[in-house]
């Protein structure tokens, strides 16, 4: 697996002959880190006595860390909450997530079919590599730390033709890239929703994905 950090520059790379490059979001996307992250807020809470509503933070999994602290600390303590919540993270959620029904079927679907794939995530790109390694995805590069159209940043950089995710931001980000946008209803919003905000396809979940890949390169 090549990596990919947004802040030292990433590197364009070609599709393999004849094959797509598609990018994929991590978080319910290709893994289930809900386990993980509901873990680390909840020993965020007891470090520090403010309450946390663990269901209502997995219920919007998605946009920035930062983003969801500020529904429960104060403005001035969202940058040392930030800091506390990654430092927990590698020791409690990484070794807690688990691929996404279907994660492994739709990698090896676009290896077979001579593409490349990468990962486009808003977590942070160290823990964004950790989970990866540690599902053991063989994907061909990882880009963090960046959410919704900014993720076209990298769609564009790795010349992703599709992208696939969960949440109407990665809608977005795959508009922004000029990709062709693949939503998979695993996530906070369900299919009409995803359909709605303009996804070209919507998928139930990944274990789709093969069989809709498959079907577009067959197409005339």
């Amino acid at each position: 697996m090549r990596t990919a950090d947004p802040g030292g520059g990433t590197t364009p790379h070609a599709s393999r002959e004849d094959g797509p490059t598609v990018g994929f979001d991590l978080d319910l996307t290709l893994a289930d880190t809900r386990q993980g992250i509901g873990d680390v807020y909840r020993a965020l809470a007891a470090e520090t006595g403010v309450f946390i509503d663990v269901d209502e933070v997995l219920s919007r999994l998605g946009p920035p860390l930062e983003h969801e602290l500020a529904h429960w600390f104060p403005a001035e303590r969202i940058e040392e909450m930030a800091a506390r919540y990654r430092a927990l993270y590698g020791d409690i959620a990484v070794p807690a997530s688990k691929p996404m029904p279907g994660a492994f079927e739709a990698v090896e679907a676009v290896r077979a079919a001579g593409g490349r794939t990468l990962v486009v995530t808003a977590k942070s790109h160290g823990h964004a590599v950790a989970t990866v390694e540690h599902l053991g995805l063989p994907v061909d590069a990882v880009v963090g730390g960046l959410f919704g159209t900014g993720k076209a940043v990298a769609l564009r950089e790795h010349g992703a033709q599709i992208f696939v995710g969960d949440h109407i931001a990665d809608v977005d980000a795959a508009r922004a890239a000029a990709a062709l946008g693949v939503a998979v209803a695993t996530g906070p919003f369900g299919a009409a929703e995803l359909r709605a905000h303009g996804a070209d396809v919507v998928l139930p979940d990944l274990g789709a994905f093969p069989e809709w890949l498959a079907g577009r390169r067959a197409a005339p």
